[in-house]
C-alpha cells in the first residue's frame, strides 16, 4: 500500500483503479500477483475497497502478463478501462505522445484531462464497472467524453487537443532544424577541405534555358521541380545561377506540396499514387545523413563518377561523414529507391548525363544547392 501510494502521490483513501493498475504495471508481474490479495485487503482497510470486477481484472490481465500472452494493446484497454485512463488514440484520431516524450504542455493536460476523468466516474457517467465488462455502450460514452473535452476550450482559451498538436509540432521544427543545422556544419567541414570546382558558365547556361522551359510545361517532372522550388505561381528568377540553385535547393528539400485540384485524391488509400506524389514522397522520405553522404561523396570523386541510385545506396553505406549501419540490403535497396526518384530530376538540371554519370554542372552546384537548402536564410 506504501508504494502504491508513493506511486500515485495520493494517501490510501483517494487511490483510484487507475493509481491501483499503473502502480502494479510498475513492478515485475509475477511481484505483482502475489501482492494483490494483501493490496486488497489494505483497501478495504482503507475504506476504499474499489470493486470485484476490477479486481478479478486485475488478478487475468497480470496473469496474462505473467504468461506472455497480453499484448500491449490489451494492457492499455486494461487500463483505459480503470475510467480515468487517457485513449491512446480517440476515435477523432488524436493521439496523445508516449508519457517519456510528452512536453510541458501534453504533461499538464493530460493530467487536467485525467482530473476531468476522475470527475465523471464521481458523477456516475462513467461506469468502469461496464468498461471493464467490455460493454460497448459505456465504451461509447467514455470516447465521447475525451473527444469533447480534447475538443472544448479551457478557461484560458486553450483547445487542449489544439495545444497539445502546437507543442509536438514546434518540437518537430525545432528537432529537425537542429538534424539540418549539424548536418550544415558536416556539410561545410567536408567542403573546407575540397578545392572550389570553377563555374561551368556554357552548361549553367543551357541547363537553365531547358529548366525555363520545363517548368512552365504542365505535368511531371515540371511540376515537381516547380513544387520542390515553391515556384507554383511565382515568376521565375531572371539569374540563371539564382533559378538553378533554387531548384536543385528545392530537390534536396522541397518547399511545398504539388498543387492538385483533386485534394481527397490523396487520401485514397486503395488508389495508388502518383508518379508526382510517389516522386515527392521520396525526396522529402530522404534523411538529411544520406543527402550529406551523397553529396560529399560526389564532390570528393569529381565529375565523370557514376551517381546512379546503385552506386549512391553504395556511397551512402560506405560513407565515413555519417554514422549510419546499412549492411542489411534491405537498407540498401530502400536508398536506392528512393534516390530512383532524384537522378531523373537531377538529369533534367544537368547534374548527371543521360547515363547518370555526375557532370562538371553537377560537381559545382549540387554542394551549393545541399548548403542553399540547409541555411537558415
Amino acid at each position: 500500500m506504501d508504494f502504491v501510494s508513493e506511486h500515485a502521490g495520493r494517501p490510501p483513501a483517494r487511490l483510484t483503479r487507475r493509481d491501483v493498475a499503473r502502480a502494479l504495471l510498475a513492478v515485475p508481474s509475477g511481484q505483482a500477483l502475489v501482492a494483490v490479495p494483501d493490496l486488497r485487503r489494505a483497501m478495504f482497510a482503507a475504506g476504499n475497497p474499489l470493486s470485484a470486477a476490477f479486481w478479478d481484472s486485475v488478478k487475468a490481465t497480470l496473469a496474462a502478463i505473467e504468461n506472455g500472452v497480453a499484448t500491449v494493446g490489451d494492457v492499455q484497454r486494461w487500463l483505459e478501462a480503470t475510467g480515468t485512463e487517457p485513449i491512446l488514440i480517440t476515435r477523432d484520431y488524436f493521439v496523445w505522445p508516449e508519457e517519456g516524450e510528452r512536453g510541458p504542455v501534453a504533461t499538464e493536460l493530460y493530467e487536467l484531462l485525467v482530473a476531468h476523468l476522475e470527475e465523471r466516474v464521481e458523477s456516475g457517467e462513467i461506469d468502469p464497472d461496464r468498461l471493464v465488462a467490455g460493454d460497448s455502450a459505456a465504451r461509447e460514452v467514455y470516447e465521447r467524453i475525451q473527444d469533447r473535452w480534447l475538443a472544448t476550450p479551457l478557461p484560458d482559451g486553450r483547445v487542449p487537443g489544439a495545444a497539445v498538436s502546437d507543442e509536438l509540432d514546434q518540437e518537430l521544427f525545432a528537432s529537425w532544424d537542429e538534424e539540418e543545422a549539424f548536418a550544415l556544419s558536416e556539410l561545410r567541414r567536408v567542403l573546407a577541405d575540397l578545392p572550389e570546382p570553377s563555374l561551368p558558365s556554357a552548361e549553367l547556361a543551357a541547363a537553365a534555358g531547358r529548366l525555363r522551359a520545363l517548368l512552365t510545361e504542365p505535368g511531371y517532372p515540371g511540376n515537381v521541380l516547380r513544387a520542390c522550388a515553391g515556384l507554383d505561381g511565382e515568376p521565375l528568377p531572371e539569374d540563371d545561377t539564382e533559378l538553378w540553385l533554387t531548384v536543385a535547393a528545392g530537390v534536396a528539400s522541397p518547399v511545398s506540396d504539388l498543387q492538385d485540384e483533386d485534394e481527397h485524391q490523396f487520401w485514397d488509400l486503395e488508389g495508388e499514387l502518383s508518379q508526382e506524389d510517389a516522386a515527392l514522397a521520396a525526396l522529402c522520405t530522404i534523411h538529411h545523413a544520406d543527402w550529406l553522404a551523397t553529396v560529399a561523396a560526389l564532390a570528393r570523386r569529381g565529375p565523370g563518377v557514376l551517381a546512379s541510385p546503385e552506386r549512391i545506396a553504395r556511397l551512402v553505406a560506405e560513407s565515413d561523414d555519417i554514422d549510419v549501419d546499412m549492411d542489411d540490403p534491405e537498407d540498401l535497396e530502400t536508398t536506392e529507391s528512393l534516390f530512383t526518384s532524384v537522378t531523373p530530376l537531377w538529369r533534367e538540371l544537368g547534374i548527371v548525363d543521360d547515363h547518370t554519370v555526375l557532370t562538371a554542372l553537377g560537381w559545382w552546384g549540387l554542394p551549393k544547392a545541399l548548403e542553399r537548402a540547409w541555411s537558415p536564410e
